[in-house]
């Protein structure tokens, strides 16, 4: 492990840690927002967090509106993906050759843009399907620079020590912002239209630019190398990967999870077949907010677990308790149970996730973070869109409960084969 820069000029000193007591103890570690330059980060990602949600929701509505087709909303959603991916890549690699600060004014300003177009086209009744589509991989392709450079920060601005807990607070807010912000959009929608929702996001997007620019220079660490972001640099990113097995088996351990035990896609059979007699609806939005919902309840309760240091371990554990939540989610037939193994998924995935970025922030040097966060980026958004297809075709040869179960059982197998392998992940400590 590289601890080169855990004393650097960028980071803060360290105010005395007081002493947690009763309660406290279980509550999240706050530790973090101590530090103003932390914290006007992570209120930016406040803002964001629910605003996005609310264009995440307007687009596919807005598509659905004008053709009537839930092709045409998927194929929407394939078109954001790709840029997506292409530029959260190349956005590692920039983000590693130029001050994060100034990347993250700039691509923030481009997605308030963006938003802003979302706003026009629908109030002037464009209704061109074609345009949506354009905006939205734009809006992509900025959101790809923009979340290297956002998480590769984080190793700057605090201590190693409390990379966690800072995980386990961006965490916390984004997956409130997945609850929050769709049902703030449905109870929206009815009462101000689509294009107000585009501009209240847009609105927001300027806190966030403000909040950005109050941040300090983050340049290039004196001495790193001077580089341009180009493909050489990508290849080199994925090198150092191969030549740095934690990592390496950090990014394994979310494709084991959310490839082989991501069973979302399966949700609409479950709830008009398995769940059918509490209420499709019903079994429908339970199954989809539950692992959430877990999520933000492991984040409100991070203190029991930020101030691990065997990150290694907890990644290794997290993954098999989520495997093991899924297979118990698949053998249910009482959607309450069903919906309680999914939050406790939802529990072990914040836990996994915290750490896992922990690990990235930590094993890899400053003039690496941005391209590892840029993988971990495609490695996030790519997994769970894999195993849609993975579950969907065996939920239709096997049946779903069966793809389910066998799914998770298949995580919690894998991800101990994988540890007793290949042993450098759990060796992996602060």
């Amino acid at each position: 492990m590289d601890t080169s820069e855990s004393t650097t000029e960028e980071r803060e000193p360290r105010p005395p840690e007081p002493r947690r007591r009763g309660l406290r103890r279980w509550a999240m570690d706050t530790r973090p927002l101590r530090r103003p330059a932390y914290r006007r980060l992570w209120v930016s990602t406040i803002v964001t967090a629910v605003g996005s949600q609310l264009t995440a929701v307007a687009v596919p509505k807005q598509i659905y509106d004008i053709t009537g087709s839930s092709a045409w909303v998927g194929a929407a959603s394939l078109a954001g993906l790709v840029p997506l991916i292409v530029f959260a890549l190349w956005g590692g690699a920039i983000a590693d050759a130029m001050d994060r600060r100034k990347l993250l004014l700039i691509t923030n300003s481009g997605i308030a843009v963006t938003s802003l177009l979302f706003w026009l086209q629908a109030f002037v009744g464009l209704e061109s399907v074609g345009a949506l589509m354009l905006l939205l991989a734009v809006q992509q392709a900025f959101w790809g620079l923009n979340a290297p450079a956002r998480t590769a920060s984080i190793a700057r601005l605090v201590p190693e020590d409390e990379l966690p807990a800072a995980g386990a607070l961006g965490s916390t807010v984004m997956q409130t912002g997945q609850v929050a912000g769709p049902l703030l959009a449905g109870a929206l929608i009815p009462v101000i239209g689509l294009p107000e929702l585009y501009l209240i996001d847009a609105l927001a997007l300027c806190v966030t630019v403000w909040a950005v620019y109050r941040l300090p220079a983050l340049p290039p660490l004196a001495g790193s190398a001077v580089r341009r972001a180009g493909v050489k640099e990508i290849a080199a990113g994925f090198r150092y990967i191969s030549g740095h097995t934690v990592l390496l088996l950090s990014f394994l351990a979310d494709i084991i999870a959310m490839v082989l035990g991501m069973p979302r896609a399966l949700f609409p059979q479950l709830a008009s077949q398995t769940y059918a007699p509490y209420g499709e609806g019903l079994a429908l939005g339970l199954l989809f907010a539950a692992i959430p919902i877990g999520a933000v309840l492991g984040g409100l309760f991070s203190g029991t677990f930020s101030r691990a240091g065997r990150h290694g371990w907890m990644v290794i554990g997290a993954v098999v308790v989520w495997g093991a939540a899924i297979a118990g989610f698949g053998l249910s037939r009482n959607l309450w149970v069903a919906v309680a193994f999914l939050a406790l998924a939802g529990v072990a995935d914040m836990v996994s996730m915290v750490f896992r970025g922990a690990i990235l922030l930590s094993a890899a040097t400053d003039d690496m973070r941005g391209r590892m966060q840029g993988v971990f980026t495609v490695v996030v958004a790519g997994g769970p869109r894999l195993a849609d297809v993975l579950h969907g075709t065996a939920g239709s040869a096997f049946g779903p409960r069966t793809a389910v179960t066998g799914g998770g059982l298949l995580v919690v197998a894998v991800m101990l084969g994988l540890a007793a392998a290949v042993p450098a992940l759990r060796r992996y400590r602060v």
